[in-house]
């Protein structure tokens, strides 16, 4: 299983994002490999907005219908949001998001190491991004 962050979801759907071609191949081999990937409602709430306001509801519409049914989703309740906000607090980081704070927080809780992303703070809190070369399943 995979995590999918924003980032990596965000790229896959945006044909002229730097990362697309990387995003594109990298989602093929999960297809192919059968990979589950898991992510959060926040994740799906944050990735809406950026849609949203960056390329339209035509992109945001693509995302629900074709996307969103694919992925594994960890329903956020007020127990994960205070696990979240507790991260938050403890790494004391300006640039750290809730989001990915939370995903953090889940991915420890279903000891997932790789992340379908782009967003370097993942790799320095230890875990891994995929890579078209590196994927382990």
């Amino acid at each position: 299983m995979v995590f999918a962050d924003t980032s990596g979801l965000f790229a896959y759907l945006v044909k002229n994002d730097f990362m697309y071609v990387r995003a594109k191949n990298i989602f093929q081999s999960f297809a192919e490999s059968n990979t589950r990937l898991l992510t959060s409602s926040y994740v799906l709430l944050e990735t809406t907005a950026l849609l949203q306001r960056r390329v339209g509801m035509a992109a945001v519409l693509d995302f629900q219908n074709k996307i969103v049914p694919l992925l594994d989703v960890v329903w956020v309740d007020a127990d994960w949001h205070e696990k979240a906000l507790n991260r938050l607090f403890s790494l004391n980081r300006k640039k750290i998001s809730l989001v990915d704070c939370l995903s953090f927080v889940i991915m420890e809780a279903r000891e997932i190491q790789t992340v379908f992303g782009f967003d370097e703070h993942f790799k320095e809190n230890g875990f891994s991004l995929a890579a078209v070369d590196t994927i382990i399943f």
